[in-house]
Parts: C-alpha cells; structure tokens; sequence
C-alpha cells in the first residue's frame, strides 16, 4: 500500500510538471499584457521599461525557469492587474468558490443517489418515472438559461432571493463565510441550485443505473432468500456495490466544479475564482491565469488520488490485492 501512494505521488508530480510547462507555453503565447496595462500614448522607453519590469524582454525558456524557481518557493509572482500576490489573491477568493462547490455537489448527491436508487428499485412507478424525466432535464438544459430562469422567477417575479453576490459573511477561522449568516445562505442558494442541477441529473441516473444492475445479481437473491427486509437489502448490499462508481463521479464532479464554477459565478456576481479568472483572461493577467491552471490541475490530481484511496477502503478485494 505504502509503495502504491508513493508511486501515485511521483506520477502527480511528473504530471504537474508536465502541466506547468503546457500552461505556461499556452498562457504566455496569448496576446501582449502590455497593450493592457499601459496607455497606448506612453512612450516607448516607458513602455521598454515596463517590459522589462515585468521581465517580459526574456527569452520564454528563461522565464520559464524564473517562473519554476518561484513557484518551488511558494510564489506565483504578483497580479499584472491586482498588484499582490497571484497566490493570496487566488486564496482570497477561494472559500467563496469552496463552499458554493460544496453546497452545489453535496446537496445533489444527497437527493440525487436516493432518488436514483428510488427509480432503479421501482422502475415502473409514476414517481420513478418523473424522477428521470426530470434528471434528463438537467442534462438538456444549458446552465446559463437556468440560471437566469432562477432569477427572472424568485429574484425579479417573487422578490424572494436575491440575484447576485454573496451577501452578509461571518469569520470562522480567520475566512469569511456565506453559510454561517441566514443572510448568506439567501444569496447562496440560487448560485447552488444553478449549480447542482446537472450534478443532480448526473447522480440520479447513475444510481438508477447501478441500482438496476445490482438487483439482479445473486447478491441480492441470496439476502432477499434469507428474508433479510428490503430496506436491509438496499442498505446493506445495493447501496454498498454502487457506492464506487457512485465516489468517482463525486470526486471528479467537485473538481469539476471548483475548477469552472465560471458561468454560474458570472451570472450571479459571486465573487469566487469563476469571476476572477474570467476579469484576469479579459485583462490578460498572466500570472493570475497561469496560477488559475495550475491550481486546477492539482485539484484534479489531489482529488483522483483521494478517490482511488477511497476505493481501497470500499473494496476488500484492492486492499488484498494491495497488501
């Protein structure tokens, strides 16, 4: 097991490598910062030195390196637009992302598992059969039109939440926080429900489908012969060999979202890393940019990882395999 994460860790790190190198090629070769962030009247020796400032007279393999050496260090050199750290700015925005993430994904795997286990054990029942009419809604219906339904119907119509931002905030260790003011949920639930309803689509079909395949296995014919109620059934057996699939789609739908909250984030103004990796393109702040692509592709890798250790846990079977 031991030699299992540490091969898993130098594979994460070749690939982050790997990943920094694509980004930084990609980013820097998309357009000229400097036509942003001086006038167009300055002068060209004010425009050689702020080229220079910024070390953009450098050859790209050479601010590569500077790049590298930096980020080993902890630094991702500062906002072209900001002017402070790409890192605490990046982090400064992050719990507001994090926990509309969080409400959005939790909250659909919630209702969405039960109801997909619902509508695999009774199929044919009007309830099953609303359940999946409404999960291949979720999947027909682009994000940024139910967003803006949600807030034409309970922001403009209703008048009963409000359409943007993210409202009053309380600290919790030292980070400020929506969901721990009444206020703060308010504006949190639109963006969260935006947000979820995909993901909700998403695990109610895959629960059905696991739910569908497990009942007619042995498994289950067996347990349902040794009387055990169908309740133990569903609790014992069928949730717990549909619980893996069940996990890869979490960990890969949080990183998803987390990573590009970025409709949902513009439409409602919530100030998380969506917004400010969408004002950053507009403006070309590389480094901001750069710092944005590199912390996605280590939140997929930390969250593949945590999910195939999750699996060993599940799975009697790898942890035999493992040992």
């Amino acid at each position: 097991m031991l030699t299992h994460i540490i091969e898993r860790v130098l594979q994460a790190l070749l690939v982050m490598l790997v990943m920094s190198v694509l980004v930084f090629v990609g980013v820097y070769a998309i357009g000229n910062p400097i036509d942003v962030l001086i006038s167009p009247d300055a002068t060209q020796e004010i425009r050689q030195q702020t080229i220079a400032f910024y070390g953009l007279d450098k050859p790209l393999w050479e601010q590569y390196l500077t790049f590298l050496g930096r980020v080993l260090h902890g630094d991702f050199g500062r906002s072209f637009v900001f002017g402070m750290p790409v890192l605490e700015l990046i982090l400064s925005r992050l719990p507001a992302t994090l926990e509309l993430t969080l409400t959005a994904v939790i909250g659909a795997t919630l209702v969405g598992v039960p109801a997909g286990i619902y509508a695999g054990y009774k199929p044919d029942s009007l309830l099953s059969k609303l359940i999946m009419a409404i999960s291949i809604l979720g999947f027909s219906v682009p994000t940024f039109w139910i967003g803006l339904v949600l807030i034409m119907a309970f922001a403009v119509e209703l008048q009963i939440l409000p359409a943007g931002g993210r409202g009053e905030t309380a600290t919790l260790f030292g980070i400020e926080w929506s969901f721990l003011t009444l206020n703060g949920w308010s504006h949190l639930l639109l963006p969260a429900l935006n947000l979820a309803f995909f993901k909700l689509a998403l695990m109610t079909r895959l629960a059905r489908a696991g739910t569908r395949e497990v009942m007619l296995t042995d498994t289950v014919k067996f347990a349902r012969a040794a009387g055990l109620s169908e309740w133990t059934v569903l609790r014992r057996h069928v949730l717990r060999l549909i619980a893996i699939p069940i996990v890869t789609v979490f960990g890969l739908e949080f990183a998803s979202t987390l990573a590009f909250a970025v409709v949902t984030e513009t439409i409602f103004s919530w100030p998380g890393i969506g917004k400010l990796i969408i004002d950053s393109i507009t403006s070309l702040d590389r480094p901001v940019m750069v710092a944005y692509l590199m912390l996605v592709a280590f939140v997929f890798i930390t969250i593949n990882f945590l999910v195939d250790l999750t699996y060993v846990a599940l799975d009697p079977r790898l942890r035999k395999g493992r040992a």
